[in-house]
């Protein structure tokens, strides 16, 4: 190889490792999860400052089921690249506790000024201390998630709503010592929230909920699963629920046919869970097919006070829509065979919800 051609090589190179490698780095970063872009930063300095480059690439934080979770957090947290993080989901992760999310609140409360989702499910460590010293530092979430935390109280939420004003997303699922107070403070200072779980939330009666039916009139995704106490007087003002889309009702035994009445003035349900609703018939189910036209999600599993009539109406309504439909365990159906049931609703895809 001559010396001009050797010169032409190394600029070939040059222009790969300078221009080209950046261009498609920044278009195969974006489709890779965190850990494997982190791995990336060890390959080379080059590469390293390629990606340290695209802020948009380090605006989540991602500790899902790992280990040290917590000093992975306060590490992170303190590293410039994360100074403008919006995401951070610590879903199960291990070993976090209050004192991690104290230390954040002293050392890296900048960093958490623009967080919009935190996901604390499964931290069983973390108490109404931790919420406190967390939330204080992230005046901007919208996202807020803490499932099966059992230590949390009506303190931890009144932390919450006073130190984020703009929660839209919030899921308090499994979250056993939360009462009737908890509702309360979230539909007077939640008014624009859009999605509730409270799940097994067992402590809430129907005073608590209807206090969020009334207030947050804005709520799209409701989910009441496994609360058996409530009763008609509540379910009657999910109603009010305008822009209400999905909505489950798994285990509601004491759901009557007149309260389903009233749940089909949600017209835009497209969603709606009813397995094991024992006191429900097909009088209340023709009226959910008759109002709520757009459904394509249906559970009527174990629901022995049903037949094919209700069948025959979801079919006459909802045809063309429903994709799932399950009616396993109601006996009083006799046609409902997949074939049966392909015959009513020929763009089913899932005839099972519940094994």
């Amino acid at each position: 190889m001559s010396g001009e051609e050797k010169m032409e090589a190394e600029e070939e190179t040059w222009i790969w490792n300078k221009e080209t490698v950046p261009k498609v780095m920044k278009i195969v970063s974006t489709r890779l999860s965190q850990r494997d872009l982190i791995s990336l930063l060890l390959v080379s300095p080059s590469l390293h400052r390629t990606l340290l480059s695209y802020p948009s690439l380090w605006l989540a934080i991602d500790l899902r089921e790992m280990n040290n979770a917590g000093d992975r957090l306060v590490s992170a947290l303190s590293l410039p690249r994360y100074q403008h993080v919006r995401q951070i989901s610590l879903e199960f992760a291990q070993d976090i506790d209050d004192g991690h999310l104290e230390i954040l609140k002293s050392k890296c409360s900048d960093s958490l000024q623009g967080l919009e989702s935190l996901n604390l499910n499964g931290c069983q460590k973390i108490t109404d201390k931790g919420i406190e010293a967390i939330t204080s530092c992230c005046p901007k979430l919208k996202v807020f998630s803490i499932y099966w935390n059992v230590r949390a109280t009506d303190i931890g939420i009144k932390h919450l709503v006073k130190n984020c004003k703009y929660i839209v997303d919030l899921n308090l699922s499994g979250c056993k010592n939360l009462s009737d107070k908890s509702l309360q403070l979230v539909a007077d200072n939640y008014t624009d929230l859009e999605s509730l779980n409270i799940t097994r939330c067992v402590k809430i009666t129907d005073s608590g909920l209807q206090q969020i039916l009334i207030k947050c009139s804005c709520l799209q995704s409701l989910n009441l699963y496994a609360l058996s106490s409530f009763t008609d007087e509540a379910y009657k003002k999910i109603s009010l629920l305008s822009h209400l889309r999905s909505l489950d009702l798994c285990g509601a035994q004491n759901l009557s046919d007149e309260g389903l009445f009233s749940i089909a003035k949600c017209k835009n349900l497209i969603s709606l869970n009813l397995t094991w609703c024992v006191r429900v018939t097909d009088v209340g189910v023709i009226a959910i097919a008759e109002s709520c036209t757009s459904l394509e999600f249906l559970s009527l599993f174990g629901i022995v006070g049903v037949t094919d009539k209700c069948l025959e109406a979801l079919s006459k309504f909802c045809s063309n829509t429903i994709t799932t439909l399950d009616v396993n365990g109601c006996i009083g159906i006799k046609k409902r065979s997949r074939e049966d049931l392909l015959q009513l609703f020929p763009h089913l895809r899932c005839f099972k919800v519940h094994s």
